[in-house]
């Protein structure tokens, strides 16, 4: 008996996959292809199937078959599929209970008008463009983390929907230990002279730029039999089942870095979906751990592999034929180094390792005091220009490169930044763990093989999906929770080699 219950919740979770996938499909389409004049009918479609699949979830026959399913649960092994399908499902259904179906779709319809209202405001630098419907986002997630009260913070339950388990404390706990040591770096870098990094930024035709990307991502083990890329104003990358991973890129006429790295991070996200055991599709066990886990991955093929002088041992002289006139006189040591150059910059995702993590605290303190309400949705230019120029000692010259910059906020990702500095320390902590069970890796790159590489983090991190919370997963891997300390080490052995402190 208990064994049909668990196969009918099963049943149940994979059509709310199917759901949730469509959404995702118009969601992909929206930012990749749709014209301008579809958004308000996109909204509807997304609300509808939102909303239907909120109540698929909550429906009385999901939580008696959670119910009834406890006892069975509580007999298996914890670490089993089953046992953890069920509590996956738990929490799913458990968070969902609290949250109406009005406000589901009120908040599909609210995103989708706003991302598309971002695009116009960012293109114009118009922030009083996309301020009301900014405002409406605001209220809707303040209104839903006020469905989970009591809370610690008002902040938890927007984090816990990105990390699972942790707490505005935790995150607040552990930037508070990077942040003096982070600052002790740059003041270290910033006293050597600088290095030059002027070759990036000339003409690199973007037709050039995308074969690149694509022959150096095939090259570390993309999978494209079941995957695609296409090109949008902010790359993301996005999933529909183990067959249909989506990844976007953004190419700049003038600065080869933002298609390069870009390329390169979401072919991490996608690495990961694309790595998940083809058993857990269409199940609760789908997708990655968190997005902080997420995270780990695109970064480390972006910078802990991507920025590393061996792959580039192996890729420059091609990137050199790609681009001769422009890269051609430019030496392995130089062009290495230009892409590592530490300066504070306007845009986050084309920031160096060594500032990264400022521009993530910058908007994960505005995001709580917007949840507080000690910053208004109205002030927020103003708020972002002064903690910009404290941070970073520049102030944006408007607010396209400033506070309009990034997508999330238009798609109601409040309490998403912070998965990005987290996935750093966890790139980190994995990437020693990594060299440790193979020594001769840095070797093995040099010659162009990824395939350790990637079979590593397949068989440790890729094909457990979204069975072990992320901090659960990380110390079953590492023997720690999140931890800077591998972090500051990798950043400090990299820049000394670079600017000699």
């Amino acid at each position: 008996m208990s064994e049909e219950k668990l196969a009918r919740l099963k049943t149940i979770v994979a059509e709310i996959s199917d759901l949730t996938a469509a959404a995702a499909l118009l969601g992909w389409d929206q930012q990749v292809n749709m014209p301008p004049g579809g958004t308000e009918g996109r909204g509807h479609q997304l609300a509808t199937l939102q909303t239907i699949s909120h109540a698929r979830l909550t429906a009385p026959e999901t939580g008696q078959l959670l119910d009834d399913l406890a006892p069975y649960a509580a007999q298996l092994d914890p670490d089993s599929d089953d046992a953890r399908t069920i509590k996956v499902a738990r929490r799913q259904y458990d968070k969902q209970m609290k949250v109406p179906g009005e406000w589901i779709g009120a908040f599909a319809q609210a995103t989708t008008q706003a991302h598309q209202l971002w695009v116009q405001a960012r293109g114009e630098d118009n922030f009083a463009l996309f301020q009301p419907a900014l405002q409406r986002v605001m209220d809707l997630r303040r209104a839903y983390a006020d469905f989970f009260a009591p809370y610690e913070h008002v902040y938890d339950p927007l984090l816990d929907d990105f990390e699972p388990g942790l707490k505005t404390a935790d995150v607040k706990g552990i930037f508070n230990a990077l942040r003096p040591q982070q600052v002790e770096l740059l003041k270290a870098i910033t006293a050597q002279p600088q290095v030059d990094n002027s070759f990036l930024f000339q003409p690199f035709e973007e037709q050039k730029q995308w074969d690149f990307g694509v022959e150096v991502i095939t090259k570390m083990g993309h999978d494209w039999q079941r995957s695609r890329q296409d090109k949008v104003a902010h790359p993301f990358t996005t999933q529909f089942g183990a067959g249909d991973v989506r990844i976007t890129t953004r190419l700049l006429p003038e600065y080869i870095g933002t298609g390069l790295f870009g390329t390169m991070h979401e072919a991490g996200h996608a690495s990961y979906e694309l790595g998940v055991d083809p058993r857990y599709d269409r199940t609760a066990l789908a997708g990655g751990a968190s997005l902080a886990v997420h995270e780990s991955q695109s970064r480390m093929w972006e910078n802990l592999v991507g920025r590393s002088y061996p792959f580039w041992q192996y890729f420059y002289p091609r990137l050199q034929e790609y681009f001769p006139s422009q890269l051609g006189n430019v030496s392995l040591d130089a062009f290495y180094k230009g892409i590592n150059k530490v300066q504070p910059t306007l845009i986050r995702v084309e920031a160096d390792e060594a500032t990264y993590n400022l521009h993530i605290m910058l908007r994960l303190e505005l995001e709580i005091a917007l949840m507080e309400g000690t910053v208004a949705v109205k002030d927020l230019p103003e708020a972002w220009n002064a903690r910009f120029q404290e941070y970073l000692g520049i102030t944006p010259p408007n607010n396209a490169k400033g506070v309009l910059q990034d997508v999330h906020w238009s798609s109601g990702y409040i309490g998403y930044f912070s998965t990005y500095a987290l996935g750093n320390l966890i790139s980190a902590q994995l990437w020693e763990r990594l060299n440790a069970d193979i020594p001769d890796l840095s070797e093995q790159i040099r010659q162009g093989e990824f395939s350790n590489w990637l079979g590593w983090l397949r068989t440790h991190i890729h094909c457990y999906g979204s069975k072990y919370e992320p901090q659960e997963l990380v110390a079953r891997v590492t023997g720690t929770k999140i931890d800077p300390a591998p972090y500051m080490r990798y950043l400090t052995e990299k820049y000394r080699s670079i600017y000699g402190f």
